[in-house]
């Protein structure tokens, strides 16, 4: 898989400068880097390794032009132009390739064209594949459950009963979408069973990392919208709604019938509390725990940023100390208060 500079260039937008038919065949680094291959530089921090690069290309900003020592790939944003040529080079395998011998397809199930399923999935019946879907080795996929055109399960994720996936969507390996939800009802100290009857809807263009849950609704849907992504090991709860174009990442916790808004981005092991609405474009920083209703966007952040030990246990004493504190700040006010009505 190779492309000119040029072909390269009109795919992702960018202007040429240098040979437009240098032949491009994978990317690298910029300090790994060597011929044939094209690297990209949008964090200035990485700048002085521009100089000795021997990359045959650079994605770089106007700025930076001046600077490259080989040919370049001029645009705006780099870091997209680095994604989009990601795409073109990409030499990931598919999770799986025709119709294993070994794969099981119930009878009512309903597989479209071009469909791929590997070794030891299950294909329950009623489900439907829509065309060019590709369900890696060990699926399970539930009945009724419905995979839209051109999306992709990596190995071993399992699809429960009357879950419908959109198209285009990337879901990665081990994963779990429509699996109870955590409903219990308790009778003199014993937890009564809530059957989960609802389900889950997954929209378009929405990857969704390892290890991750997606729990089917108690009673309507759990619903996550188009464009959404999902990191590795992120727990969604039962009847919890996504907004479109919102970014969570890892090991992140959202409880029960919670909203939260479009375009929000929620960084790693960020908890976020059962039955809230978090306004659109909110941005929670590592390690925040939301327990409201946020109705403005904006950056919020809670977590303790670390620092050495001996710091730490000061800053802990003197939070301890903070009542006894301003008991005696509050007596020293009124103190110099009745002195000042004395001198009065």
């Amino acid at each position: 898989m190779s492309y000119t500079l040029k072909e390269i260039a009109q795919k992702i937008g960018a202007t040429v400068q240098g040979d437009a038919s240098c032949l491009i065949t994978k990317l690298a680094t910029l300090s790994d880097a060597q011929t044939g291959d094209i690297a990209f530089l949008s964090n200035k921090k990485y700048q002085q390794q521009l100089e000795g690069t021997k990359a045959s290309a650079v994605i770089l900003s106007a700025d930076c032009a001046k600077d490259c020592p080989t040919n370049a790939l001029v645009m705006n944003n780099p870091y997209y132009g680095y994604a989009l040529v990601a795409q073109l080079l990409d030499t990931t395998p598919a999770p799986a390739t025709g119709i294993h011998d070994r794969a099981v397809v119930e009878e009512g199930a309903i597989i479209g064209q071009n469909v791929s399923i590997g070794a030891n999935a299950v294909i329950e019946t009623g489900a439907m594949l829509e065309d060019n879907v590709c369900i890696g080795a060990g699926c399970f996929i539930g009945k009724n459950s419905k995979i839209g055109e051109n999306t992709t399960l990596w190995a071993n994720v399992s699809v429960y009963h009357h879950v419908i996936i959109g198209k285009n969507c990337l879901v990665q390996a081990n994963t779990v979408i429509g699996s109870d939800g955590f409903g219990y009802a308790n009778e003199q100290g014993k937890w009564i069973k809530i059957p989960q009857i609802g389900s889950v809807v997954i929209g378009d263009d929405v990857e969704i990392g390892a290890s991750t849950t997606i729990d089917r609704g108690a009673l309507g849907d759990t619903v996550i919208h188009d464009g959404v992504i999902l990191d590795n090991q992120i727990q969604i709860a039962h009847n919890v709604t996504i907004g479109q174009g919102t970014a969570m990442a890892a090991c992140s916790v959202i409880a029960g019938s919670t909203t939260i808004g479009k375009y929000c981005t929620i960084a790693g092991l960020v908890g976020i509390n059962g039955h809230i609405e978090i306004a659109d474009g909110c941005v929670f920083t590592g390690m925040t725990m939301v327990t409201k209703n946020i109705d403005k966007g904006g950056v919020y952040s809670s977590g303790s940023p670390c620092q050495p030990n001996k710091e730490w246990h000061k800053t802990n004493a003197r939070i301890r100390k903070l009542d006894a504190t301003n008991a005696k700040i509050k007596g020293i006010e009124q103190q110099l208060n009745a002195l000042s009505t004395n001198a009065k």
